[in-house]
């Protein structure tokens, strides 16, 4: 948080040429490429709740807020002080802030309870712009909000506790669900074993009543304070999915026991856990011996988080090396007045405009309900995750070599966010698994293909450097790509899609230049390589310092 009026003037030198304090801002309003990107795709009505949200991440407190919650992570405290077994996680009290206001904003349910078109774009927008303040607390959000169509397999299930996620506000003690203002969902799928291949766990599950009994160990349990958890086992029908209580239907503490927190490289905020179940109360969600077909619903609408995530991280990123630049003197010039220092920031624009409309475009997908935009959400939310969540490390790592050595101390928030940057590509399945993923849709959903073919179609004729790359892509998948090429295919894709978008919704200087240094020959292997015709006065006009 800025302190007031710091001494410039010391005994040995005096402090100059330092940029102002960046806090105090409304990050929605301030971002020109976000806000247009999310009105195109989301409507106008999307613009209120975002203005509100920007301005609150904005403040100087709220970002103090993420900065707190990240120096102070959270403890497991297994036994109380007389012995007695609780299995909770403490939090610093800024973490609680945070969680407060991202439910009071609504991140967690406006795709649920605003049914109008647009209604996932401003869900991922919202995360986007929360996520430029702090990141660990997008992920009991996220789940929450993806739980609702896994929940929604199972009515009964569903009667309980979506009106406590849709109507809910953040309510962090632990107790029976029917005195709770609103309840936060987790997630605990994978095992040692297998990881990503669900279908090796062993946790196994055995019937009592109407409930089961679950009996295994879970390697990864995000967010385990949440009130309920969406995990699978196996049955003697095959692995399926249940709903996990932290409080059982008789007001007791289940027996899911934390063994440990994860200590991770970034998201510290975030209390990620390796669980047990021992003999564990838990209920069905949808047909028994089909559980990944249910909670893959919860997974493909996390897979959206990934992407508006990893816009956010971006967005704060790119946000810190425009105001640096553009307050910073080096050689008689101010750094954003530098040619090579205006083409850097100019193409990591190129790359986060790229970004905004992939993950707006995809978000829209998710509000439509007709089979075509359906059948092109599960294609291009994986062909999203896979190049966008590979381009942000590198991308926060340009950021931070814009500041020198000021990006590097702990003091600057750049370290944070390049510590998060690798997380998205890793959750929720990793790059080879998403790759994969996209060859199998391709395969097996000709619907999926002909809507991708058809949205990019749309651009044809406007760049003869995007023609040519989406001739070449379709070339290349009418011959039945081999699982070697996955991410040949994947990269192709996004590249394209990215490149039909910007020729049809952003000024020509900045789809030209992305597509001739992306899909053209003019760029270089590092931001900052652009071509000699390219507008950059144009592209940078599009980023506020």
């Amino acid at each position: 948080m800025p302190r007031h009026a710091p001494s410039t003037r010391l005994v040995t030198h005096e402090v100059t040429n330092q940029p102002p304090d960046f806090a105090g801002r409304n990050l929605f309003t301030a971002d020109p490429i976000l806000r247009h990107w999310a009105l195109r795709e989301g409507g106008d009505w999307v613009d209120a709740p975002l203005t509100a949200l920007g301005a609150a991440v904005g403040s100087e407190e709220v970002l103090a807020f993420g900065d707190e919650a990240n120096r102070h992570p959270p403890e497991l405290t297994v036994f109380d002080r007389y012995g007695r077994r609780i299995d909770e996680v403490r939090f610093h009290p800024s973490y609680h802030r945070l969680m407060d206001l991202a439910m009071e904003h609504r991140i967690h349910s406006i795709a649920w309870a605003e049914e109008r078109p647009g209604n996932h774009v401003a869900h991922a927008a919202m995360l986007a712009l929360f996520t430029e303040a702090e990141q660990g607390t997008m992920c009991p959000i996220s789940m929450t909000y993806a739980s609702v169509p896994a929940l929604r397999h199972q009515p009964d299930v569903a009667a309980t506790w979506v009106p406590k996620i849709v109507g809910g506000t953040y309510d962090a003690p632990l107790r029976p669900i029917a005195g709770k203002r609103g309840v936060t969902i987790g997630m605990a799928m994978t095992e040692k074993q297998g990881g990503s291949d669900v279908r090796a766990n062993t946790t196994r599950a055995t019937r009592d009543g109407e409930a089961f009994r679950l009996t295994g160990h879970k390697w990864f349990c995000s967010a385990p304070m949440c009130d309920a958890f969406l995990t699978l086992a196996q049955t003697e029908k095959g692995l399926s999915c249940f709903l996990v209580p932290r409080i059982t239907p008789d007001g007791e503490r289940n027996s899911l026991h934390v063994m440990r927190l994860k200590d991770k490289l970034g998201n510290r905020s975030n209390a990620s856990a390796e669980i047990e179940y021992h003999d564990t109360h838990a209920v069905l969600l949808g047909e028994e011996g089909r559980g990944v077909a249910t909670i893959i619903e919860m997974v493909h609408h996390t897979r959206l988080d990934t992407i508006a995530g990893t816009v956010g991280i971006m967005g704060m990123a790119l946000a810190q090396a425009r105001h640096h630049v553009g307050h910073r003197r080096a050689f008689q010039k101010t750094l954003i007045d530098q040619p090579a220092m205006r083409a850097v920031v100019a193409d990591l624009s190129l790359e986060y405009e790229a970004a905004v409309a992939l993950t707006m475009r995809v978000a829209r997908a998710f509000s439509v309900t007709t089979e075509g935009e359906r059948a092109f959400a599960r294609l291009a939310v994986a062909v999203a995750k896979y190049w966008l969540t590979k381009r942000n490390p590198n991308f926060v790592y340009e950021c931070m070599e814009c500041h020198g050595g000021a990006g590097y101390v702990e003091e600057s928030p750049l370290p944070r966010l390049f510590r998060e940057s690798p997380l998205n590509a890793i959750w929720e399945g990793s790059g080879n698994v998403i790759a994969l993923d996209i060859l199998r849709t391709l395969g097996r959903e000709p619907a999926a293909v002909e809507t991708f073919r058809a949205e990019v179609a749309t651009a044809l004729g406007a760049n003869p450097l995007l023609d040519a790359a989406i001739s070449g892509l379709f070339a290349l998948l009418a011959r039945v790509p081999a699982e070697a090429d996955a991410r040949r295919v994947a990269e192709r894709m996004a590249l394209v899609l990215q490149g039909a978008l910007l020729v049809q919704g952003a000024p020509v200087a900045v789809a030209d230049a992305f597509i001739a240094t992306r899909l053209g020959a003019e760029g270089g292997r590092s931001f900052g390589v652009l071509p000699a015709g390219a507008d950059i006065d144009a592209i940078l006009a599009r980023v506020v310092g």
